[in-house]
């Protein structure tokens, strides 16, 4: 009895560690969601009323009343990390990108600008912002947007840069280009349309047309600057819902609102002050595959990127916008309880005096406090720690020479604004990282690399490489663990470095599977990562076979 008391003792003296065992395979890169969906899927289009009422007022309570908890995202592999499908593409989060292919972003069928006249063939869909679908003389069908009377090159500048920068962080976006036009080269199809108040397709004539136009900013010559966007290949399917998926989709599986490539956007979206994030700035499209156009599969889309980089807030004359939703429950609240002595976080925001330049600064943002125009698309609300980091990691890899090719595809007049805005997303990347590198430890690119005595764990201290902490300041610890979890080694602080390689030392029996904890310490942040590495069942040769962030 005795000895049964001291084993039982002994086993719970002995350290453990509770984690996600991971299967000895390589991690992941592609999902194969481009399985045939042979009968076109419904459109899923909501009345914009009903959707921004429904998220936020009604689906709130109901959402509160089903006491979700919170969950980790999905669609991750092994290294948390997020493979390439038809939501997403790894980019500049695993390549070089270079000026010019982020400058030209998904550009495939050029800019329509040489090939006019331009025929109107309807009013855009949607919105409230002046707009036709325009035909060009190729017959190459595009969207034609205007900056509103009054605010020169903002709207079309902010589009076209945010567009690159998403582009190139991953995402499928449309072909958008910035255009100069004069107004007789437009021409009106004798068989263009508009919608009425009750959405019934009536003709658009040329007096509507003028009148849309006397909305839009012309210069003093004539001459109209615009932004175009491709109409994309396939067959319009409207947004994708925030939550759930689409059940006539056999390839959407996972719920939206547990997708990291879409709660992820939080950092990037924050970074930009793209605001106007709703699922009617989504776009699925049945698409047919292009090496066998038997076979057709949903590929989806962000766009309409116009109220990004502060323009929302100068157009709506509002510096709430990105502080404060549009109904912002915990803002009145405060706002109430204070007797309305709270200052206001948006109360010191100012907007630069620049042609082109909407109310983008850095001096009062807020990464984790950053707030689109309404909680209503549920991934950006339910989003974690983990998701922005994944978010804030691929978006510090944007150099400034990168960020200055895309904002010179804003082709700003002012050279002044160009450098603004180069700074401020520099200044803005630099927060975002601050803040998200200190919520998770923000070690990365594990891999075991062959050296003079075995094997070495290589890893990258991404808070070092940016600069945004002190190597001399930061130490790590390193404990081993068998399959079981049960501690094997406890060494000491290693003294940090951006790129630092300890021993992987793995057991020779079986596939050696052996969890390593790696521990960082710094001034006012500790938090530890789990590598867990197994030997290759061919070449027996260590490798990582997963990544768990506690």
């Amino acid at each position: 009895m005795r000895a049964a008391i001291v084993l039982v003792m002994a086993a719970c003296a002995t350290p453990r560690i509770a984690a996600p065992r991971f299967h000895n395979a390589a991690p992941v890169a592609a999902v194969n969601d481009r399985l045939d969906v042979p009968v076109q899927p419904k459109p899923h289009e909501s009345l914009l009323g009903l959707y921004f009422f429904d998220g936020v007022f009604g689906r709130q309570v109901t959402r509160a009343l089903e006491l979700p908890r919170a969950r980790r995202a999905l669609g991750v592999n092994a290294l948390d990390e997020v493979p390439d499908s038809t939501w997403f593409t790894n980019r500049i989060g695993v390549r070089e990108l270079s000026l010019d292919e982020l400058r030209r972003g998904p550009l495939v069928a050029g800019s329509p600008e040489p090939h006019k006249p331009w025929t109107i063939l309807s009013s855009k869909r949607g919105g409230v912002s002046v707009g036709f679908v325009i035909r060009d003389a190729r017959g190459e069908k595009y969207l034609l947007k205007f900056d509103p009377r009054g605010q020169p090159e903002a709207e079309t500048a902010a589009d076209v840069i945010t567009n690159r920068l998403l582009w190139a962080f991953g995402y499928n976006v449309a072909e958008d280009y910035v255009v100069h036009l004069r107004r007789d080269e437009l021409v009106l199809s004798p068989k263009a349309t508009t919608k009425d108040a009750f959405g019934h397709k009536i003709p658009l004539d040329q007096a509507e047309v003028d009148r849309s136009l006397e909305l839009v900013e012309i210069g003093r010559d004539g001459s109209i600057r615009g932004m175009v966007s491709r109409i994309l290949d396939g067959v319009w399917l409207g947004g994708h819902p925030g939550e759930g998926v689409r059940r006539d989709d056999p390839n959407d599986r996972i719920p939206h609102e547990l997708r990291r490539d879409l709660r992820g956007q939080f950092a990037p979206f924050a970074w930009l002050d793209h605001l106007d994030v709703k699922e009617h700035n989504t776009l699925d499209m049945w698409v047919a595959d292009r090496e066998n156009p038997a076979r057709h599969y949903v590929k989806h889309y962000l766009i309409d990127f116009g109220k990004s980089l502060g323009f929302m807030a100068t157009d709506a004359h509002n510096l709430r916008r990105g502080y404060a939703f549009e109904v912002d429950y915990g803002d009145i609240l405060t706002s109430l309880i204070s007797i309305g002595l709270w200052t206001r976080p948006w109360e010191d925001r100012t907007q630069p005096a620049l042609r082109g330049v909407g109310a983008f600064g850095a001096d009062t943002f807020d990464p984790a406090g950053w707030k689109p125009h309404s909680q209503a698309y549920l991934p950006l609300q339910v989003a974690d720690r983990f998701d922005k980091f994944w978010g804030a990691k691929i978006l510090m890899r944007f150099t400034r020479a990168q960020l200055r090719a895309a904002v010179e595809v804003g082709q700003l007049s002012d050279p002044r604004a160009t450098d603004y805005l180069v700074d401020t997303l520099v200044a803005r990347q630099r927060l975002t990282a601050q803040h998200w590198f200190r919520q998770v430890n923000p070690l990365d690119a594990f891999a075991v690399e062959r050296v003079t005595k075995g094997h070495a764990l290589c890893f990258v201290d991404l808070a070092l490489r940016y600069q945004l902490a002190s190597a001399v300041a930061t130490r790590y610890r390193l404990r081993r663990y068998d399959r079981d979890g049960r501690l094997l080694s406890d060494d000491a602080f290693l003294a940090a470095t951006e790129r630092t390689c300890p021993p992987a030392i793995l057991p020779e029996a079986g596939d050696g599977y052996t969890i390593l904890e790696l521990t960082t310490t710094r001034p006012g942040f500790s938090g530890s990562t789990l590598v867990h590495l197994a030997r290759d069942p061919v070449s027996r040769e260590p490798r990582v076979i997963g990544v768990w962030r506690p």
